[in-house]
């Protein structure tokens, strides 16, 4: 069932630990069939160096596992709440690397400070509050997420241009067409919170950047009118 699916998700795995995001089993990705309706996510606490394509997890968006041998990720239920709450994702991942999650746990949103940011990003990158503690007894996971729709919802903030969010006291997900964009987005969301850190070092008084220039930026890579890369053939 799925197996191309299995690989590509398989291999968006593996790929958190090329590209620096996690420690031991400190992460995790999955991606939706939207067709079906089923996810396919990474087992839980299984090392990436071990785990095969044939160990990924299918679950149904009510959370019940139509193929797999091995539990999926604790992180499942998050997962599954953004993609019933964000139809137009196709991908999740969610980690916990290291500047991304300093800025979580201070329960602060990055700034946008810069064209880097601006890139991919369309405005600050917004911190998720804390679960209650009844949200937590009750289904900590689900309302991890539920708060993270909260914020969005509250912002009037569109997944596809904000492609990333810092849980608070957490850690980070990101967003994607697919499962290794949104690795592709948690790679660059820790870069940025990498560079506004050592902004506020250098400055702690940083002014964001200006709302002209960061437009500029964003949408000559994602407007209708973007114009960075090349013009694929047949266009």
């Amino acid at each position: 069932m799925l197996e191309e699916l299995k690989r590509k998700v398989w291999r968006a795995n593996r790929d958190l630990v090329k590209n620096g995001l996690v420690l031991f089993t400190w992460g995790n990705v999955s991606e939706i069939d939207r067709e079906s309706g089923l996810v396919v996510i990474k087992p839980s606490g299984v090392s990436y160096e071990e785990m095969r394509a044939e160990d990924m997890v299918v679950v149904t968006l009510d959370g019940t596992v139509a193929e797999g041998d091995l539990r999926p990720s604790s992180d499942t239920p998050a997962h599954l709440e953004l993609y019933r709450t964000f139809s137009r994702i196709g991908g999740v991942t969610h980690t916990h690397s290291s500047f991304a999650t300093a800025w979580a746990q201070a329960g602060r949103d990055i700034p946008c400070y810069g064209t880097t940011h601006a890139d991919y990003f369309y405005g600050d990158i917004p911190c998720a509050r804390v679960p209650t503690e009844a949200e937590i007894e009750a289904d900590y996971e689900r309302n991890t997420a539920v708060a993270i729709a909260e914020v969005f919802r509250r912002r009037n903030l569109d997944p596809t241009e904000v492609p990333g969010v810092l849980a608070k006291r957490h850690g980070v997900f990101a967003f994607g067409q697919d499962g290794a964009e949104s690795v592709y987005h948690a790679t660059v969301l820790e870069e940025v919170a990498k560079i506004a850190a050592l902004t506020e070092a250098l400055s702690p008084h940083a002014e964001r950047a200006e709302g002209y220039v960061t437009d500029k930026h964003y949408f000559r890579k994602h407007g209708k009118n973007a114009y960075y890369g090349q013009i694929k053939r047949g266009e």
